[in-house]
């Protein structure tokens, strides 16, 4: 499958935790569309609706959701936790357990809900050897939910669903992830994990555009969150524009306001299905194998792995640092040889995927035994 990129020869690209590329069947995708929609207009709506709905079915197999009709199509994941946040019927004295180090859309849109009487608890991960018995424990008999990332975007921390699903459907307690760095990665099974809610963009593991992104509902919640966008594509009957009466859509639609990305819906379609072809467990296959060997090249340099060494405890991001060295400096110098990768958690985050080749990795780590030579020539 690696014929479906054709990424420079010349860049190492480790950076599918930021944006990811598109594979040639994505590219060929948007392509046709704009193709079509310059020579016949809309003339064939229909047949871009159907590839809408293959994503939505996609979607559902991906994260193991019954039916297409539980996927709702965001601009985003901070607009799909918004929905969330801002749609659940919260008490004055509520509480939202998570984790300090989260991404900023993690922590914001809880935080905006302080004029509510919401607090949000935050587990230091830098503190904790056991962070789901450690988030269990900042619960208590106010805490509504606990909302976290599937995998943390810094260190590449992969938490239990399973274990926290488990203790929040016992204990009537909301689960919200968000999966945005391991959907696309490896496996996700929502009968297994119980989330509740699940949200996740496209543009990183799923190899697929900004601008489209996944929002998942668990049923019986779906009517329950208060609607807060308006418009004619989320209604019960949203092909009747001269029907006055309307009631929000009973599915997933509800949460989608108005007209849809179908420029994005028909490359993130094209991106999942080679996903599909593979199979999530041969990608997460290939995947381990290559961040096995990038953390066998960390070690032989005596680098600090910052990433959990245990399989269990990762998914596609390896963090590391070089003892005595900034990452600040190192990144601006690796970029400039044409490593993509990034700053993160005080290290250096490097990102494969399941197709990158291990003398992309091997290359990569040269560049930075080169960085740190002239280093030490200049002294």
């Amino acid at each position: 499958m690696s014929d479906e990129f054709v990424l420079d020869p010349g860049l190492c690209h480790l950076n599918h935790a930021a944006v990811g590329p598109w594979p040639r069947r994505a590219v060929a995708a948007v392509t046709c569309f704009a193709e079509e929609n310059a020579r016949l207009g809309s003339l064939g709506y229909l047949d871009w609706l159907g590839v809408e709905q293959r994503l939505r079915e996609r979607l559902a197999e991906l994260i193991g959701a019954e039916r297409a009709s539980d996927i709702a199509l965001a601009k985003n994941t901070s607009e799909a936790l918004s929905v969330i946040a801002h749609g659940l019927p919260w008490t004055p004295g509520d509480n939202i357990v998570g984790i300090a180090q989260e991404f900023p859309s993690n922590r914001v849109v809880w935080e905006s809900l302080a004029d509510q009487g919401v607090t949000w608890r935050a587990l230091d991960l830098d503190r904790s050897r056991d962070p789901e018995a450690d988030l269990i424990a900042l619960c208590d008999d106010s805490t509504r939910m606990i909302a976290v990332s599937w995998v943390q975007y810094a260190s590449g921390l992969r938490l239990d669903l399973e274990r926290l699903g488990a203790w929040c459907r016992a204990n009537a307690v909301l689960l919200c992830v968000d999966a945005i760095q391991g959907l696309g990665a490896l496996p996700f099974d929502l009968r297994r994990f119980q989330a509740d809610f699940v949200v996740a963009d496209g543009h990183k593991w799923m190899l697929g555009p900004e601008g489209l992104a996944l929002l998942y509902v668990r049923p019986e919640w779906r009517e329950r969150l208060r609607l807060r966008q308006f418009g004619w594509h989320m209604v019960e009957h949203s092909g009747d524009f001269d029907r006055t009466d309307w009631t929000p859509a009973s599915d997933a639609r509800r949460f989608e306001c108005g007209s849809p990305n179908l420029l994005g819906t028909h490359a993130l379609e094209a991106s999942l299905s080679l996903l599909a072809e593979i199979g999530m467990d041969e990608v997460w296959n290939r995947l381990q194998a290559r961040t096995d060997h990038l953390i066998g090249l960390i070690d032989e340099r005596g680098f600090e792995l910052l990433t959990p060494r245990a399989p269990e405890r990762r998914a596609g991001i390896v963090t590391f640092r070089v003892p005595g060295e900034s990452a600040a400096r190192l990144y601006p110098l690796l970029m400039a040889r044409r490593v993509l990768c990034a700053q993160r958690g005080g290290g250096l985050r490097f990102s494969p995927h399941f197709y990158t080749e291990f003398e992309t990795l091997e290359r990569a780590m040269r560049l930075l035994d080169d960085i740190l030579s002239e280093s030490t020539d200049s002294l």
